[in-house]
């Protein structure tokens, strides 16, 4: 009884770690800034600018986003189209990859793997797309995240011709097909948070919206409301903090995977629950990027952007570098320097390019050898734009 009472305790003290979710690291270590007055000030700016200026629009782009796509069906016509000519699927997959998000770009590459898409399309799609990143530049810069879908596309097309020509449709196509799909258990995706997370945005989305635009257009709002001064900073802190705590104890982190990329969405997950998890990710890496960036400055009086002017030349290729890497983590993070002004646009461009976003670990998984190939066709394109943007604007 003993020895069973013994193993029982070790597995409980197992599963707690486990369930001690590694992600509740950022919300404590804020919850710690907030508790200490030097930080304190510093701390409630970020998570309030993360939630009015990035979350709020992310959310709106991503529900337009999920209700569109909710709405489009299979087209047959189009189906034959793409099985008849192999230049019309790159074309598709250029435009699948430069969809926000990186849905569009998981689709192509099952799509290869079962024999319906050329290689081209793998490296069309993975070199239009970046990923979760997308809808953050959208929302913080609207017309520079138009160009950079548009310059993804373009490229992707012209990159997916070149290597259908070169290696043709079935270039590295595996043999055998993987069709199992990965198990969503209770720890992947915990049903009671994911509704917590839909509800939280079904009721923010509209007056964060609103709020977000009022913002934007330099109006008061503290004011306007006939609030006291600085309430609506605490506000959105408040609201930052929510989403946070939503997305930390939604999903346990057990590897690289569940760390950078998106949650994996239930089939009977409805609109705002999509919305949800996606905008409360993308938002959990913004404060991340943007308090290493405050915190930098305060506590040693190094200004990020003074210190990278000193390496301009190798920051389009850090941006590229950090494009290799599989997740939409490391890329926001990227997008978040960008818009603070700590990295140049040439960085950025050169990380749009080479990210893959999500898209990299299903193809990792189900077709490894076309997915690294794929990966260093779609490096070289970005290493060209992000240099000769460098050049000839920098």
């Amino acid at each position: 009884m003993a020895s069973l009472q013994k193993a029982v305790n070790q597995q409980l003290q197992a599963q707690q770690w486990r369930l001690a979710n590694k992600r509740l690291i950022l919300p404590i270590i804020l919850i710690a800034l907030l508790a200490t007055p030097a930080t304190m000030e510093l701390t409630v700016a970020v998570l309030s600018d993360a939630f009015w200026q990035v979350a709020s629009y992310v959310a709106a782009t991503l529900a337009i986003y999920h209700y569109i796509a909710s709405k489009l069906s299979q087209n047959n016509r189009l189906s034959q189209l793409l099985a008849n000519s192999s230049r019309y699927q790159v074309v598709f997959a250029s435009f699948m990859g430069a969809l926000p998000g990186c849905g569009g770009a998981i689709v192509v590459i099952t799509q290869y793997v079962s024999g319906r898409l050329s290689f081209g399309a793998v490296v069309a799609v993975l070199t239009a797309t970046m990923g979760d990143a997308a809808f953050l530049l959208l929302a913080a810069e609207p017309e520079t995240g138009l160009a950079m879908v548009a310059i993804g596309f373009v490229i992707g097309l012209i990159s997916g011709w070149i290597v259908d020509a070169i290696h043709g449709q079935d270039f590295m196509r595996p043999t055998a097909i993987k069709t199992q799909q990965p198990k969503q258990t209770n720890e992947q995706c915990k049903e009671p948070v994911l509704r917590m997370q839909g509800v939280f945005w079904k009721w923010a989305l509209l007056p964060a919206s609103v709020i977000a635009i009022m913002g934007s257009l330099q109006m008061d709002i503290d004011q306007v409301f006939h609030l006291g001064a600085g309430t609506i900073s605490y506000v959105g802190a408040a609201a930052a903090m929510i989403a946070m705590l939503l997305w930390a104890t939604s999903r346990d982190v057990t590897d690289y995977q569940s760390a950078v990329a998106e949650d994996p969405k239930a089939n009977t997950a409805n609109l705002f629950q999509r919305v949800a998890q996606d905008t409360n990710f993308v938002t959990s890496w913004v404060v991340g990027a943007f308090l290493i960036f405050e915190l930098t400055i305060f506590w040693t009086g190094l200004d990020p952007k003074a210190v990278f002017s000193n390496w301009a030349i190798l920051l389009p290729l850090m941006g590229v570098l950090i494009g290799l890497l599989p997740g939409c983590g490391p890329q926001i993070l990227v997008t978040s320097l960008y818009i603070s002004g700590a990295v140049p646009l040439s960085a950025q461009l050169g990380n749009a390019i080479s990210n893959d976003g999500d898209a990299l670990f299903p193809a990792i998984a189900l077709a490894p050898k076309a997915a690294m190939m794929a990966t260093v066709y779609s490096t070289m394109p970005a290493l060209i734009a992000a240099y000769s943007y460098f050049w000839l604007f920098e």
